[in-house]
């Protein structure tokens, strides 16, 4: 058996060793990119997996419980900028409808991240890693990675049907106008426009992507589209003036996703 030590490397180092062989952590998958500018910052590394979704991997050479917010920022401006990141990397044939995943890498992950972990809808991979040199090999440093489960959230998942996601207003009017709403939109072309309940809102789709939702509160609702400049917003309604103020924008978006005739 050859022998070997076990190694501290810096986090730069890590960044590398993942960027060279990042099929050791997972089959398939391959790397893209490292330091990718965000808005957020310079995210560690971005791969591809095999089924050509995205990573966002977050690399700690400490125990640290801040780098899964740190990844979520990374993950939120990757999300919102999907499209631009399979066109920007396109040799890597990156399917922009393949929901992204973040991927963290540190020696050890408390119980506390593991707590937060299972109440975040988040696609998350979680890796442990040492590195070892062997002694036959001086300065052939290599990394060997183990998987880490997080623990789950144990729930009876009841059904989401409109009826449930609007029965949440409780103003009898502002829930009347919501279905109203949702109403109208899917009516400017029902043969495209997909409708559907989804945890927390009313999702509107075309094509498979989602053009707008339509979010519940207690006396009010939330019309979420792209603004003027491309980003999504979400717009408080309380009244038909308010609805007025954010049709044409949803009419906009759809406008871009072919829609006939908003």
């Amino acid at each position: 058996m050859r022998k070997y030590r076990v190694v501290e490397v810096a986090e730069k180092d890590l960044e590398d060793l993942v960027r060279r062989a990042p099929e050791l952590i997972e089959p398939g998958l391959k790397f893209v990119d490292h330091q990718a500018f965000t808005a957020r910052g310079r995210l560690d590394v971005l791969l591809v997996d095999s089924g050509r979704a995205l990573v966002v991997a977050e690399l700690k050479v400490v125990e640290d419980d801040g780098m899964f917010v740190q990844g979520i920022d990374y993950y939120d401006y990757v999300m919102r900028n999907l499209d631009g990141f399979a066109r920007a990397y396109d040799q890597h044939k990156i399917d922009p409808n393949q929901e992204p995943r973040l991927l963290l890498i540190a020696p050890s992950f408390s119980v506390t991240l593991l707590n937060r972990i299972k109440w975040v809808n988040i696609p998350t991979s979680l890796f442990t890693f040492q590195c070892i040199e062997l002694e036959d090999a001086k300065g052939d440093v290599v990394p060997v990675y183990k998987e880490v489960t997080a623990p789950t959230v144990e729930v009876v998942e009841t059904p989401i049907t409109s009826e449930i996601v609007y029965g949440y207003i409780t103003d009898a009017k502002i829930r009347k106008l919501a279905e109203e709403t949702v109403a109208k939109i899917e009516a400017w072309d029902p043969e495209r426009i997909l409708v559907e309940a989804i945890k927390f809102a009313i999702s509107i789709k075309v094509a498979g992507r989602a053009v707008a939702y339509v979010s519940p509160r207690r006396r009010h609702f939330v019309v979420s589209t792209r603004d003027a400049e491309g980003k999504w917003t979400g717009y408080p309604v309380n009244s038909e003036n308010d609805l007025e103020a954010v049709l044409p924008l949803v009419q906009a978006s759809f406008h871009k996703a072919g829609v006939r005739n908003p």
